[in-house]
């Protein structure tokens, strides 16, 4: 059985954000993400989890 990498987060761009609020947009941006379906890990800060929390629809948690 494989190790959690502890304190990281594993994020997928899984929806478009066109017909988003460009607020939106520039958070899917700031968390470093370019295309649609990419997999991202970042830290688990209180940060980034507020960046989540603005555009649940567009992301997917792969692991906490």
């Amino acid at each position: 059985m494989a190790r959690k990498k502890s304190g990281v987060l594993k994020l997928a761009w899984v929806r478009s954000a066109i017909g988003c609020p460009e607020k939106h947009r520039r958070v899917i941006r700031g968390l470093g993400f370019r295309r649609l379906y990419q997999v991202l890990e970042r830290p688990d800060t209180p940060e980034i989890r507020g960046m989540v929390a603005k555009v649940p629809h567009l992301l997917k948690v792969v692991e906490a």
